[in-house]
């Protein structure tokens, strides 16, 4: 049998982490076995969904490399379809008209509350053979008796007691159909026969199950992978990452490591830590799910970031990197020289937003370069201005500026003078980068070339009283 998934988000919001792992994992357990994988927009709730929200979730999809085979389908121009399906089951008995209000639902669930029962519509409009009429919703006629059995994919065999349900709406009094409804049509429909989602869903599986049954449809295998849960053990919220994907994307994450730290949240391969989208596809299967909640840390993935900043090509990050240089400088810089600069950074930064950051000087003309007050008047008194000058006139005397002649031209000065390289080390970083921090000195000097070191040494003299 051909494996087909799906992944079902609704426009109500971008895509979240949470989201962002099912669509992975459904990518992937399609992938594995050369199934489809359908991207479907569940839009029903017109009140909260917007076309903004819609493609900023594709976005974040395509940004991961989520691609899909099928889609996107939107909900809400398959109205009609909904409503055939409600009309077969109105037609076979398993439906029925509901004149109740919401109000009167209400007042029913109170007094079962009062009388230590599960709060639930009590059925009255169950046998009164209503027909359509204004504010009149169709329910789901469910089983009075009985138990649902299905056996999950991750957590293994779940009962249900028919007893816990009620006769749920599946379509609200303006038309509309309720997501137990549609969500049951689309996956019988298309053909999907795997589904895995979040186990916030595990109560919505029973009510589905016993539509596919009285619809006359095959069920799926249901999986139900256990929530991520923030450092604290709580739900997971903004506070502890739980921002848009594109989120991580402006934070200067890459997708390869969100794919990867987004697939270790709940999936496991032995003890292994790091694997390209090509490995797990490779390795992914259903019983590497846990059946524990995961944790997301920030911290991991920033690590298993840096990882991949430092196997990555200059070629791979350095458009990356200039994308987010822009809105530092105002203007996008050379790219050319942003390829220079990223493996100067690549063994340290955790980010590309930090490295865009660190790297900002490269960029900013001399005299606009900020200068932090404090290493000004730390490391550029009158003794390392006379170390600058002299070395100024040294420099400008190479014809060649790379690192090696940088560091002869440097150590033929110290060795003149009599001086270790820590006497003229924080001096010259300061002056050609405005702070203490820097890549190596000669290769900074040797990025930033012949002309912009001579200048910044001058400029940075003139920082100094005479």
């Amino acid at each position: 049998m051909s494996i087909v998934t799906r992944f079902p988000p609704s426009p109500t919001g971008y895509l979240h982490i949470g989201g962002a792992r099912t669509a992975l994992f459904n990518f992937l357990l399609a992938r594995k076995h050369g199934g489809r994988f359908i991207l479907r927009i569940e839009d029903t709730d017109q009140a909260r969904s917007t076309p903004e929200m819609t493609n900023a979730i594709l976005e974040g999809m395509r940004w991961l490399g989520l691609t899909w085979d099928e889609g996107p389908y939107l909900q809400s121009e398959r109205t009609a379809i909904y409503n055939e399906h409600v009309d077969k089951l109105l037609a076979s008995g398993h439906a029925y008209y509901c004149d109740c209000s919401p109000e009167d639902v209400d007042a029913m669930r109170e007094r079962a509350r009062a009388a230590g029962l599960k709060p639930k519509y009590d059925g009255r409009c169950r046998e009164r053979n209503l027909g359509p009429g204004p504010g009149r919703v169709v329910r789901f006629k469910t089983p009075q008796t009985g138990k649902i059995v299905f056996d999950d994919m991750v957590k293994g065999t779940i009962a249900w007691d028919v007893q816990e349900l009620d006769d749920f709406i599946i379509r609200r009094a303006d038309g509309s159909p309720i997501y137990q409804l549609a969500v049951v049509v689309d996956d019988a429909l298309m053909g999907v026969t795997h589904v895995l989602r979040g186990d916030d869903h595990q109560s919505n599986t029973p009510k589905q199950i016993l539509l596919y049954e009285a619809l006359g449809y095959p069920l799926p295998r249901f999986g139900h992978v256990p929530m991520i849960l923030g450092p604290d053990k709580k739900k997971l919220s903004k506070r502890h990452g739980a921002m848009s994907v594109m989120a991580y994307k402006e934070m200067g994450f890459l997708p390869e490591a969100m794919v990867n730290y987004l697939a270790r949240l709940g999936w496991a391969h032995g003890d292994d830590e790091i694997f390209s989208l090509e490995e797990l596809l490779e390795k992914f299967s259903v019983e590497g799910l846990g059946r524990s909640p995961s944790v997301f840390d920030i911290h991991k993935l920033t690590w298993v970031n840096s990882h991949y900043i430092k196997t990555s090509s200059p070629e791979r990050l350095a458009p990356l990197v200039a994308e987010l240089l822009t809105p530092i400088l105002g203007c996008a810089p050379d790219e050319a020289l942003v390829r220079q600069i990223v493996p100067l950074y690549q063994s340290r930064a955790k980010t590309l937003r930090e490295m865009a950051e660190a790297a900002a000087f490269f960029f900013v003309p001399t005299v606009d370069l900020t200068y932090d007050a404090k290493a000004v008047a730390t490391h550029l008194g009158p003794e390392a201005r006379q170390h600058l000058e002299a070395l100024r006139a040294a420099l400008a005397k190479l014809p060649e500026f790379s690192v090696p002649a940088l560091e002869a031209a440097v150590g033929a000065y110290l060795n003149a003078v009599g001086q270790p390289f820590k006497t003229i080390a924080q001096p010259l970083r300061v002056a050609l980068t405005g702070g203490t921090v820097s890549p190596g000195l000669f290769e900074t000097m040797a990025v930033l070339g012949k002309e912009r070191v001579l200048e910044r040494l001058q400029h940075a003299a003139t920082l100094l009283p005479a």
